[in-house]
């Protein structure tokens, strides 16, 4: 992690009543590919892997642009209790789990919007955060209207992210296998 960065104390316990509740919620609602306590806790992994090098501090307010099942917002909310994020998930069950989650878990610091990003009214936030959602381009398009002048960008995206940040200024990449974290900042958008 990055030098100024633990994880609370709770975030251990927190992640395995997660895996627990999502395994079992999964066997009705099929609502992830990850299907073992293994699988999940990679996903985990992936999620929270980016605090090694984003600069967190200073972060007020986050959205996470297609949650699914939690992966990364709930675990980046669960490791920033600092920060307030809102989680747009537009799938009902996606989006049920979620919230059965926050409660259970009683996590504080996170709003679910059973909605698109682009059908909500934008507010500043400071991290913009989506896993496996569409291409880089049109995730900067959607989220046009959160994004300020000291906004960051992370989204978590495959071995295609070189061709999708061409054309853009000041991309900075993170690799761990094929797993390629992109962080945009001073991203201006008309």
């Amino acid at each position: 992690m990055n030098e100024a960065f633990l994880l609370p104390d709770y975030f251990n316990a927190k992640v395995d009543d997660f895996i627990t509740l999502l395994l079992k919620y999964n066997q009705t609602h099929n609502i992830t590919g990850a299907k073992t306590r293994e699988a999940v806790s990679k996903n985990v992994e992936d999620s929270i892997y980016p605090l090694r090098f984003l600069h967190v501090k200073d972060f007020k307010e986050a959205i996470d642009v297609g949650s699914g099942a939690g992966f990364p917002g709930l675990f980046l909310a669960l490791a920033l209790p600092h920060v307030h994020f809102t989680l747009f998930e537009p799938i009902a069950k996606k989006s049920a789990f979620l919230h059965l989650a926050k409660t259970t878990l009683n996590i504080c610091n996170v709003d679910i919007s059973t909605n698109r990003v682009e059908k909500i009214t934008p507010w500043s936030v400071d991290l913009i955060a989506s896993r496996a959602v569409t291409n880089t381009k049109m995730l900067i398009t959607l989220c046009k209207g959160f994004i300020s002048p000291s906004s960051t960008l992370l989204f978590y995206k495959g071995e295609m992210v070189e061709e999708e940040i061409k054309g853009l200024e000041g991309a900075e990449i993170y690799q761990k296998g094929k797993r390629h974290y992109l962080v945009l900042k001073d991203i201006h958008v008309t």
